[in-house]
């Protein structure tokens, strides 16, 4: 996608803004005026952004300047409305939508993110009116006989796109489920059947579920837009994978990230601006640890949105860019806040009103709130409250941002500046058959009726059937599962003791068949097998186990004869008339130095044979 215009509300206005009444509404086909169909909010549009119903579409358009114009259609559905195991429908029927428009050198594309689908196209208007014309009639009938080859691009198209150094915060901060899901794969890619696509397109792309805006002083003749009645459905159901912020979690060397989620607000807009410039002047201007470091402030839902900080270092400079990370934001909910600053970053958003073309500019943003409920504010009343917001204010927002933060550090530990690990083991482990690791003595699967659990020296990872987001299933009978809370244990048959047939089919069994995902059987050669357990050399500066144990069997006996002989003489000074204790205890001290050495010999003899 080429342009920004589909980019959300970036700074809660004016694209989550609005403004004054319009006379003269036009009617809609059943009688209504846009009026009646449009929130309070969105009644106040005179003379910047006009509104009607198309095909029952709630529309928005307002003119910009040039020959050619471009128009958006907005679902209320993304990739946070999936479940893991499904995750990748809503791209999927993306897809298929626009195959039939095949090559053509108009610009369009199509894009889904964790709230919304949107199909865009800038053309003339003829064109714009084919490509919309195209999308809805692809959602109604779409080509099924597609399916599978969409599947293997989307596969394909995921290979090749990184997921950049907060890919896996989500995961962390919600879990397997709702928002979380973008860290993953598109699991739904293998095993999505033609009805379950079918489905999810009749239910979620619905005329009730969707609203269009075009650049443009009038709604263009020749639309057609029909599209199956439905509901709107609200934002995703938020989840929680931390049981207590502010927290930490491990990642790559080289990036800082920090993800915090706030109540939407002009206030917290400027703040992202402020904080950007904060750590930029901080850690690269005035420190030289970092080349990037920035900020920014996205819209998740009507109610809340994410503030994501980032900062890159060189191995050797990875402390320092920590340490100033946690000092930029302690600096600022401690509200040492300029007022040049609170001024930089309000002149900035307030030139968002000087371009030309106001109107057309931020139909996207009052669309997409439209579309998730988000308050509408007109250009007057967000001036209004960017003028208004004080240092006060973002201290406020400052502390409200360390409270819920995710800082994802390189390596180290953050308890030191307040934060909590994320956990990295569940609390409780479930009963029934034990597997023993063939490569690791400590490690242990347990294959139960309720779940699975690995435990390990460091504590256990357990899924639950009943709170299991999928399940991958191999040929060879590999299974992984995922729980809603993001720990995974995966069962290898070649890997653990006892795992038969048998225990593969009661895991299948217990498992909800929603979230079982088959994929394909692999290589033989890419089954895991158990490290190969080398031999000891037979010359060199290694020793074989048998010498080992020798070893132990010379010591251990030098340190029993001692402990006898200190045993008697004990027993003989004890009998005495007058005891000399000082050689009792010199003869016992003599004792603990081949007590020490049976011992050291026996630790060696254990690490040489687990090896």
């Amino acid at each position: 996608m080429t342009t920004d215009l589909h980019k959300p509300d970036p700074v809660d206005g004016p694209g989550g803004g609005a403004g004054p009444s319009t006379a003269g509404h036009p009617a809609t086909a059943d009688g209504r005026t846009a009026t009646d169909l449009a929130p309070d909010g969105l009644a106040a549009l005179d003379g910047l952004v006009a509104h009607t119903t198309v095909d029952g579409i709630p529309t928005l358009h307002a003119p910009a300047s040039g020959s050619e114009i471009t128009a958006g259609l907005f679902f209320r559905v993304g990739r946070a409305d999936e479940t893991l195991a499904t995750a990748g429908i809503t791209h999927l029927v993306e897809h298929l939508a626009l195959h039939r428009l095949g090559l053509s050198d108009l610009h369009y594309n199509g894009a889904t993110a964790n709230a919304y689908t949107l199909f865009h196209v800038t053309g003339r208007e003829e064109e714009v009116v084919e490509y919309l014309n195209g999308v809805c009639a692809g959602l109604r009938d779409l080509p099924m006989q597609r399916l599978e080859t969409e599947k293997e691009i989307l596969r394909t198209e995921a290979a090749g796109r990184g997921g950049g150094p907060q890919q896996q915060l989500p995961l962390w901060r919600y879990g397997a489920q709702g928002y979380g899901l973008s860290s993953y794969t598109e699991l739904g890619t293998w095993g999505l059947t033609p009805d379950q696509v079918r489905s999810w397109a009749e239910t979620r792309f619905t005329r009730d579920n969707a609203v269009l805006w075009i650049t443009s002083d009038h709604v263009p003749d020749g639309l057609d837009l029909t599209l199956p009645a439905g509901s709107r459905f609200p934002a995703p159901e938020v989840t929680s994978a931390l049981p207590t912020t502010p927290a930490y979690i491990s990642g790559d060397d080289g990036h800082v990230v920090l993800t915090s989620v706030l109540r939407r607000s002009t206030a917290a807009s400027v703040f992202a601006d402020v904080l950007g410039r904060a750590l930029f002047r901080d850690l690269r201007q005035e420190g030289g640890y970092s080349y990037t470091a920035e900020a920014d402030y996205s819209p998740r839902d009507a109610g809340f949105a994410t503030l994501t900080a980032y900062a890159d270092a060189l191995p050797q400079k990875q402390d320092a860019v920590v340490g100033g990370f946690v000092d930029t934001l302690a600096r600022l909910r401690a509200g040492r806040i300029e007022q040049a600053e609170l001024d930089s970053a309000r002149g900035k958003l307030l030139k968002m009103y000087d371009i030309p073309d106001l109107g057309a500019a931020t139909l996207p943003s009052y669309a997409l709130s439209l579309l998730l409920g988000h308050r509408i504010l007109s250009p007057e009343q967000h001036r209004a409250e960017l003028n208004a917001v004080t240092v006060e204010d973002l201290r406020e927002v400052a502390r409200e941002t360390w409270a819920n933060a995710l800082l994802q550090v390189p390596g180290r530990d953050l308890d030191w500046a307040g934060l909590t690990p994320a956990p990295r083991r569940s609390t409780t482990a479930v009963t029934g058959t034990r597997h023993q690791s063939l490569e690791d003595d400590d490690v242990t699967l347990v294959i139960g009726a309720e779940g699975v659990s690995l435990l390990t020296p460091r504590g256990p990872v357990t899924v639950r059937y009943d709170a299991c987001a999928a399940m991958t299933t191999r040929p060879d009978g590999s299974r992984a599962l995922t729980g809603h809370d993001g720990f995974s244990v995966t069962v290898e048959p070649t890997l653990f003791r006892g795992v038969t047939p048998e225990r593969i089919a009661a895991l299948d069994a217990a498992v909800p068949r929603q979230a079982t995902v088959p994929l394909p059987a692999r290589d033989p050669d890419r089954v895991p097998q158990p490290r190969k357990r080398t031999a000891a050399p037979a010359s060199g500066s290694g020793r074989s186990t048998a010498g080992w144990t020798t070893a132990l069997w010379l010591v251990g006996l030098l340190a029993a004869v001692w402990g006898l002989l200190c045993a008697v003489i004990t027993a003989d000074e004890a009998a005495a008339a007058d005891p000399e204790w000082d050689a009792v205890a010199g003869v016992w001290i003599m004792e603990l130095p081949l007590l020490f050495a049976t011992w050291k010999v026996f630790a060696a003899r254990r690490t040489r044979r687990r090896s």
